[in-house]
């Protein structure tokens, strides 16, 4: 292993197979490059908090208008199997869910290494042993008497890798952690932008959680120096990236713009959006959201967003990518079946006749309802042509919708929280929960939106404050709840205790965690 390289996790058999001498010596250099700028930037997201915290208005980058108002430029048009990307779905990289992920007649699949996968050691690194074996067109398993085996026709491969919030504490250079979207992303490209490109297609990337056009910048800068080291053209590595912070939809087109030579698409990625909505706006109490259910992508800030994001990537020849409807398909129920079914329909309707040139499923089952959306409403590959009428100001994608604030939107919040960061806690990063597939940002939205009342001192439509007496009593009623539906799972093996500890510590918080993963990480996973 190369001069001040350290790997502490565990190295099971494979795993010798990705973390080779030249994978991380790879990886090392590109965070000798680049660490110093990522911290300065995830430095910057704390100042531009507490000017919003100071009670200043969010608004479009003054220094930056004249790329906004520049009218020649376009993003490099995307490679051909990424003209059609009318159905994608999404899912963590278990071996299983990545061959029927890459079977399920998807145009794409998202392979994500981030809220849909809890970043444990053991996770990470066979993910990106699944996704070696996946870009070379090899991935097979036995399970339980069954073989799963690659079609000749799979879905185009899209990794995602972690935000760049995130460190990998397994991975030292000269003492110092890597940053887990380095990690992730050198990895990947290292062992597979070759083999992709040998089976026509090549490395692909979603890129979450930006806030700042700086923070495509410095993605941009890794790809370019990537491509030098690897002997790749430029603009062989491409990316979508999601809008799913309010900061960066203010910052889209300049986000477009620092990535020209390598971005494809944006996409509206709702749930972590809603999330960002209420951290930006965390000690504004005229901003505070009512229950989570209520905000609907048809609620007007909700709708004035998705429309800015498929002006802004149609206007420079981008795709505008829709995001995903929480609805799964439900077992054993037909009618609960058919209303999901009728939920995920009619939110792709809305997506395709907006003018997004695609959309995200979270199950096999969802393919085909998406799919004939898309075709029907949709008959070309892509249509790049349709911008949206009118522009969006910071009032339209600030100003929050009325509706319910009740108690039954609090105990789902604490609910839902729980279970979910009990199956994360258990290795679990996408999990279904009362018929809906729940990540990451499910958890955040529920806890935010609980620290953001309480300190608000929110009156819900019943008539109970909330305070930390009310969120300490649902929570314990929750946990009884939760005792009661898994048995003797909930002490052994489910988690559900220190979930609520974490849960109730981050609500109960003076000061508002901009991730909930990051305490919880280094708490239970970083050792």
């Amino acid at each position: 292993m190369a001069t001040g390289i350290e790997i502490t996790g565990a190295l099971r058999p494979g795993y010798e197979t990705i973390l080779t001498d030249a994978a991380l010596a790879f990886v090392a250099q590109l965070h000798h490059m680049y660490e110093p700028t990522r911290r300065s930037l995830l430095g910057a997201r704390e100042q531009h908090q507490a000017w919003w915290n100071a009670g200043h208005g969010i608004d479009f980058a003054g220094e930056m208008s004249s790329v906004r108002d520049d009218p020649f430029w376009q993003v490099r048009p995307a490679p051909h199997d990424l003209t059609d990307r009318r159905v994608e779905i999404t899912g963590p990289c278990d071996r299983k869910m990545v061959i029927n992920a890459l079977n399920s007649g998807a145009q794409c699949f998202m392979a994500c290494l981030e809220d849909a996968s809890a970043p444990t050691w053991d996770v990470m690194v066979q993910g990106q042993v699944n996704l070696r074996d996946a870009a070379a067109g090899t991935i097979s398993l036995e399970d339980k008497g069954k073989s799963y085996t690659l079609n000749p026709k799979t879905a185009t491969l899209i990794a995602r890798p972690r935000g760049w919030h995130l460190d990998e504490a397994h991975m030292l250079v000269d003492g110092e952690r890597v940053s887990g979207a380095i990690f992730d992303f050198g990895l990947y490209v290292f062992h597979n932008a070759r083999a992709l490109l040998a089976r026509g297609s090549g490395p692909y990337f979603y890129l979450p959680k930006l806030e700042h056009y700086l923070e495509a910048r410095l993605w941009n800068n890794i790809f370019t120096t990537a491509q030098s080291m690897l002997d790749l053209p430029l603009g062989t590595i491409r990316a979508t990236v999601l809008i799913e912070t309010l900061p960066g939809a203010f910052m889209a087109e300049e986000i477009l713009y620092e990535l020209r030579d390598h971005i494809t698409a944006l996409n509206c990625g709702r749930w972590d959006y809603i999330f960002s909505y209420i951290k930006t706006f965390q000690a504004d109490p005229d901003k505070v959201l009512p229950d989570r259910a209520a905000v609907t992508m048809t609620v007007p800030f909700m709708a004035k967003y998705a429309a800015h994001v498929v002006r802004t990537c149609h206007k420079r020849g981008a795709h505008a990518m829709g995001g995903m409807s929480a609805f799964i398909p439900v077992k054993d129920d037909e009618a609960a079946n058919e209303r999901a079914f009728a939920a995920v329909r009619a939110d792709k309707e809305r997506e395709a006749s907006l003018g997004h040139d695609g959309t995200w499923v979270a199950h096999p089952g969802l393919v085909g309802i998406a799919r004939e959306v898309f075709d029907r409403l949709m008959p070309t590959p892509n249509q790049l042509s349709v911008i949206p009428e009118g522009h969006a100001t910071a009032a339209d994608l600030t100003t929050p919708p009325d509706g319910p604030k009740t108690l039954a939107g609090l105990t789902n919040n604490i609910n839902v929280g729980i279970g979910y960061i009990a199956a994360w806690l258990r290795g679990q990063g996408a999990v279904p929960l009362h018929n809906l597939m729940e990540d990451a940002a499910t958890a955040e939205i529920s806890r935010t939106q609980l620290w953001q009342w309480r300190v608000s001192d929110v009156v819900l439509d019943g008539g109970e404050t909330v305070d930390a007496a009310l969120i300490d009593r649902v929570t314990d009623e929750q946990l009884a709840v939760w005792k009661a539906a898994v048995g003797d799972n909930f002490f052994a093996t489910g988690k559900y205790l220190e979930a609520a500890d974490v849960f109730r510590t981050l609500v109960l918080a003076d000061e508002l965690a901009p991730f909930l993963t990051l305490p919880a990480y280094e708490h239970y996973f970083a050792g």
